[in-house]
């Protein structure tokens, strides 16, 4: 296993980090609980130092079952991670209940400890709570040793994170795709430039960037792409071997569901190196990236000019559900619309859920087609006919393929 430094902390971590997000399924809504934790030790009997889990993961299992992996000597092995659930949290002893918790969960005191998710009203939370002093508090406690967080916003409010307090950590969504979404590349040279220990997730954009060899017939430009390559690689292995191209990375890390996966892995981060990707190679990622592109039913670029909608409507959000559901197709819709059919869908809803300083986003059906966005989109993208689509195709079940 190779390591790297962990930013300004005094220890190294494994390239590899495993994310319990993605445990073995037997089916819909149960772990596999004795696969799993085969495929935790086998990662740390393998050189995994880094273990990733958080309070809402597989409905609050994973952490029980990393409590039970990380018995008979492996807790010794690894760094423990997880993370506070900012949404849930509404008052400033709520920090105190969940980390209590998760500790009895783990059955073990974590060695960092994230608020999970941050954005720009979670860090507005933050200070009203004043939940870094609970942070601070719970450090001197000694119930654990690390503080930092995970993103999900734009690169402004990750500088403006970043720049409010002396983090030890930060971890962001980072693939090749996602140069320019949430942090992106200027967040990885931001917090490097910091010292900042900085952990990667989605390096494989949950698995869309990870088309098995057997089923790449059905996406015959891309196995082009890979075929005219002189450097013979997983799809996979190209994502990951990308991720860890970057010095300012310390730790990349994995949702892995089966042995297969795990053992894969392991055998790339045994092959990764700072700044070791040819032009040929960096080429190849590039044509890559240019191929997914095409596959984007709304060529959204997340730049946010839109934003805010007077009406309050989710307008890149509902974009990137709709691209994810063309590339998913059918099979991926009943997930897609569990995340969708949580937010405000009539302006009473939306202003009642604000009042309460609740995080909310707004369906499309909240679009008035006022047009208001249409002269701020760079890509010239016809929002209000897009909404109308998107409303149909996630309120009235029609089709994708009805409209693109």
């Amino acid at each position: 296993m190779k390591y790297r430094k962990m930013g300004s902390l005094d220890w190294e971590v494994s390239v590899l980090g495993f994310g319990a997000m993605r445990l073995p399924m037997i089916d819909q809504t149960t772990v596999n609980e004795e696969e799993a934790i085969k495929m935790i030790r086998y990662a740390i009997d393998n050189g995994v130092n880094y273990i990733d889990t958080a309070y809402p993961y597989h409905n609050g299992e994973s952490e029980i079952i990393m409590g039970k992996a990380l018995k008979d000597g492996y807790r010794s092995k690894v760094y423990l991670t997880t993370k506070l659930p900012m949404w849930v949290v509404s008052k400033s002893e709520d920090f105190d209940k969940f980390l209590r918790e998760q500790i009895d969960r783990l059955q073990t005191n974590p060695d960092i400890y994230l608020f999970h998710g941050l954005t720009k009203s979670r860090l507005r939370k933050i200070k009203k709570l004043n939940l870094i002093e609970k942070m601070e508090k719970a450090r001197e406690e000694r119930l654990f040793k690390y503080i930092g967080f995970s993103f999900h916003d734009n690169f402004e409010v990750f500088k403006e994170i970043i720049d409010y307090y002396n983090w030890d950590c930060c971890q962001i969504q980072f693939n090749y795709l996602d140069l320019e979404y949430q942090a992106g590349i200027k967040g990885v040279e931001y917090a490097g430039s910091k010292n900042i220990a900085l952990i990667i997730m989605e390096p494989i954009r949950g698995g869309k960037l990870a088309i098995p060899e057997d089923k790449l017939d059905s996406k015959p430009e891309i196995k082009r792409i890979l075929e005219k390559s002189n450097v013979k690689r997983t799809m996979a292995d190209w994502a990951l071997q990308f991720v860890w191209d970057y010095p300012e990375v310390s730790v990349v890390l994995s949702g892995m569901s089966s042995m297969q996966q795990v053992k894969e892995n392991i055998e790339s981060a045994n092959k990764s190196a700072i700044n070791s990707l040819s032009a040929e190679e960096l080429n190849t990622i590039s044509e890559l990236r240019k191929i997914y592109d095409k596959y984007d039913l709304v060529p959204c670029t997340s730049c946010r000019y839109c934003l805010p909608c007077p009406n309050g409507v989710s307008i890149t959000w509902i974009f990137r559900l709709l691209n994810d559901l063309g590339y998913w197709g059918e099979r991926r819709r009943d997930m897609i619309l569990s995340f969708y059919n949580r937010w405000a869908k009539t302006p009473e809803e939306l202003e009642k859920r604000l009042s309460e300083e609740e995080e909310v986003e707004g369906a499309a059906i909240l679009c008035t087609q006022c047009g208001e966005c249409l002269e701020k989109c760079p890509q010239q993208i016809d929002i209000p006919d897009i909404m109308k689509k998107a409303n149909a195709i996630f309120e009235e079940e029609k089709k994708v393929s009805d409209f693109f």
